[in-house]
């Protein structure tokens, strides 16, 4: 059980690092409506660092859920964990639309801020709504009764 208990660990850390470094984000998102130059592109690689960061926990986080999985004997039609899947799937597909581009159109002189900033706003929003779902998914186990009638 050494294992299966250090596996939790792992994938219980990767969840938090996956997660919490996008709340401090939103402050920062406040101070870049006014922030020019190199405090500008501070806050803009703050945030491309925690993209990045958040996309390779994710990787050991999906890596370990699926030696949970298969350690604990869990099966892939088990409605929490098709769930989780389809809603990982989804994140994944916003993630890439959502972050990236949007800072590299800031990057540029120019650029009209305002809009960015609102596009940028809604999607770390909306993308800490998907991570908090996946994580409902996992804490909670819940069934689906709709799945599996």
């Amino acid at each position: 059980m050494f294992w299966y208990d250090l596996l939790v660990f792992i994938h219980a850390v990767s969840a938090m690092v996956s997660i919490g470094p996008f709340f401090v984000l939103i402050p920062m998102l406040r101070k870049l409506h006014t922030a020019e130059g190199p405090l500008k592109a501070s806050f803009l690689d703050s945030f491309h660092f925690v993209v990045r960061l958040s996309k390779h926990t994710g990787h050991v986080l999906v890596g370990s859920g699926l030696l949970l999985m298969w350690l604990g004997g869990w099966p892939w039609d088990t409605p929490w964990i098709l769930g989780t899947f389809a809603v990982l799937v989804a994140s994944l597909v916003f993630m890439a639309r959502a972050f990236s581009p949007t800072i590299r159109k800031l990057r540029q002189e120019g650029s009209d801020r305002a809009p960015l900033l609102r596009k940028l706003t809604r999607s770390l929003y909306i993308y800490l709504t998907v991570l908090f779902i996946m994580l409902w998914m996992m804490i909670t186990k819940p069934q689906f009764a709709f799945l599996t009638s």
